[in-house]
């Protein structure tokens, strides 16, 4: 998720104090551990209660294996997730979700085949907050607003593969998991002690429902995003562009979701890994492009993007054509758009540079570029025309010593 808070996170929160009475219909033959008067004896009480707390953990996370595993269970799942959050019916929104979703899931299919063993369940929610969320089932909730926040599909389609991602790795089930061991043990000390205990490990039970992914796992679906939408014909600078929009609008946000690193982390994430995919040709610094290391645009504020995110769009194609190039093509202008090849770069807009101007900066970009692998492929040349050269007069010298000493031979009969 985006912004993630799993949507079973109100039902754990209670889930310690039911286990602890009962009310979950989950019976086991051990006794509660009642609690001792004695102070030493408290410790050795909440352990045997998280023991017990362990046994119901598992009976849970069986029912919880149901909803994520089985057909059954993750159609029910989706069913409360459209209780919970009325669907938009609008078909305009949910065909043009229809085309990204194809898109990306096939761009998902061509690194992980394995998209196809539990397909996944979507839909679009009427709620205008700005988010999409993967729980558990690979069942996947869009609010309407991510749709209304985002510049265009490309932007949207990495949000949908980070959600993807989470998916294909089955985060939300671990999170799940991880929630219920808080809610177990804290819920179970509790009771055994009294409430003696409750006061530091309530604060890291109430901690836990709220962050119930880890940054590694935010760090693997943001880049597995980028796998995915590298193997689509989206543009792979949106993975950058989109956190900058996230960044205009909500600032870092990482005060009170201290499970997702930062928007800025994200997007320079996403801009070393378009310098690699690019061969190590181009990158972006602070909303300026560089091709070969040298300053090529920095795009004018336009069509509802700022300039820094415009840039990352323009980074993004650049990156494309050089990582489907091994030799680099030409670059030129078709009326307002700069061309490298056939990848479009930058259509020019009132206050960028002009096309023609941007073609022809480019081409002095690559050629000097081109013109040092020349050299270096020249100069390999030279080095191996003179080693051949340099082994051919070394054979020519042992033939004629091995001449020398025959004819000397027969001189001696």
């Amino acid at each position: 998720m985006l912004l993630h808070t799993l949507r079973s996170h109100r039902t754990l929160r209670r889930l310690g104090k039911l286990c602890a009475t009962g009310l979950l219909g989950i019976t086991l033959s051990i006794g509660m551990v009642p609690a001792q008067p004695a102070e030493a004896s408290i410790l050795g009480d909440v352990l045997g209660t998280a023991v017990i707390g362990t046994m119901y953990r598992d009976k849970i996370m069986a029912v919880y294996k149901k909803y994520n595993n089985t057909d059954e269970g993750r159609n029910k799942w989706f069913a409360e997730m459209k209780k919970e959050e009325a669907p938009d019916y609008d078909w305009a929104i949910n065909n043009r979700v229809d085309t990204i979703m194809a898109n990306v899931i096939a761009g998902i299919r061509a690194v992980d085949p394995t998209v196809d063993k539990k397909p996944y369940n979507y839909y679009v929610s009427a709620n205008d907050k700005p988010n999409a969320s993967c729980t558990i089932g690979h069942n996947l909730t869009i609010q309407r607003g991510i749709l209304n926040l985002m510049a265009n599909d490309d932007e949207i389609a990495v949000v949908l593969g980070h959600e993807l991602g989470h998916g294909q790795k089955e985060h939300p089930i671990h999170g799940v998991k991880s929630a219920i061991n808080a809610a177990i043990v804290a819920g179970m000390a509790d009771a055994a002690t009294g409430g003696l205990a409750s006061g530091a490990i309530n604060q890291l039970y109430v901690y836990t429902q709220n962050v119930h992914l880890t940054k590694p796992q935010e760090w693997e679906a943001d880049n597995l995003a980028f796998d995915y939408i590298t193997h689509t014909n989206y543009n792979p600078g949106a993975t950058a562009a989109c956190w900058q929009r996230f960044l205009e609008k909500y600032g870092d946000m990482n005060i009170h979701w201290s499970d997702h690193p930062t928007c800025t982390q994200r997007r320079e994430n996403y801009v070393k890994k378009l310098y690699k995919y690019s061969n190590k040709h181009v990158t972006d610094k602070d909303g300026v492009v560089y091709v070969n290391k040298k300053q090529f645009v920095m795009p004018v504020a336009a069509g509802g993007m700022s300039s820094k995110e415009r840039s990352y769009f323009v980074l993004g194609n650049l990156a494309a054509a050089y990582h489907n190039n091994k030799v680099i093509p030409n670059a030129y202008a078709d009326g307002n758009t700069v061309m490298l090849g056939v990848q479009p770069i930058i259509t020019c807009v009132a206050g960028d540079e002009s096309a023609d101007t941007l073609a022809a900066r480019l081409n002095d970009l690559n050629y000097g570029k081109k013109k040092k692998a020349k050299k270096e492929v020249k100069e390999k040349e030279e080095k191996k025309d003179k080693e051949k050269e340099k082994d051919n007069k070394k054979d020519s010298k042992e033939v004629n010593q091995k001449t020398v000493k025959v004819t000397s031979e027969k001189g001696n009969q």
